[in-house]
């Protein structure tokens, strides 16, 4: 065990909750660290976006890894990386995530954009086959809610079904993204049996409300990288319409900062 992936693991256990934010690059997992946050996440949407690909696994395994080995080599805090569903080979995903010296990574059991999910029982033996030959934090994420799968009546059962099974596999923490309600989020705290993960986005609770019905960690996912395109796109806007450029001027990190984050 690594120090950094033995200090992510104990970030799950309290007893505050732990803030992880998502980067997509060198720079936004720069101003996150100096912002102090304790440990960095990656989020696969955002790193695909920015080298041009679409999200679910469209990128190349390579190129994700690529961009994920260059955030774990510019930061001193532990960080995880968001590997979607592991492509082709997911233990061997989480093997060059550990040669890297990641501290974790976010696997999911999706397969694609149909709502179609693992076999419960292969997913188990992925992770089973992970936390075998690893030492990573393994945030076991079920997409149940997130892709709105099957009959809302059974959705609960269902995610509880599957996250426990994923902990009983050797998950350290469970991730449901997709769901917002105070109600159901207080009672997914109390029916798992780890530390769960909640993604947070428009009307989600607080991180103080999250904490209250005993969450363990919230992420943000993709959502400051396409806060970060809304404002191209707003610089764009008023750039091309009115030739000024309040939006690219106004609270922009100025350029000795910038050069700053990364040692110049």
């Amino acid at each position: 065990m690594t120090e950094k992936t033995a200090l992510l693991r104990k970030l799950h256990g309290g007893p505050r909750i732990l803030v992880l934010p998502n980067a997509w690059d060198v720079a936004s997992a720069r101003i996150f660290e100096s912002a102090g946050f304790p440990a960095i996440a990656t989020t696969s949407a955002g790193v695909a976006n920015s080298l041009g690909y679409p999200d679910v696994q469209k990128i190349r395994r390579d190129e994700m890894l690529g961009v994920i080995e260059r955030i774990v080599k510019s930061l001193d805090v532990p960080v995880t990386g968001d590997v979607e569903a592991g492509y082709d080979d997911p233990l061997a995903t989480a093997l060059a995530l550990v040669n890297m010296g990641a501290a974790g990574m976010n696997l999911e059991d999706s397969l694609g954009e149909t709502g179609t999910l693992a076999d419960i029982a292969a997913q188990v033996r992925v992770i089973e086959q992970i936390r075998a030959k690893t030492d990573l934090v393994i945030n076991a994420r079920s997409d149940i809610y997130l892709m709105a799968v099957g009959d809302p009546a059974t959705r609960f059962d269902r995610i509880v079904e599957r996250l426990n099974a994923y902990r009983k596999a050797g998950a350290d923490c469970l991730f449901a993204p997709g769901i917002r309600d105070a109600e159901t989020i207080g009672k997914l705290a109390r029916d798992v049996h780890g530390p769960l993960n909640i993604l947070a986005g428009a009307g989600t609770p607080t991180v103080a409300e999250l904490e209250r019905l005993g969450v363990a960690r919230v992420s943000v996912g993709s959502g400051p990288m396409r806060a970060c395109m809304g404002l191209t796109q707003r610089i764009a806007k008023e750039l091309l319409e009115q030739g000024t450029y309040s939006s690219f001027t106004d609270g922009a990190i100025q350029y000795p900062a910038a050069n700053r984050l990364f040692g110049g």
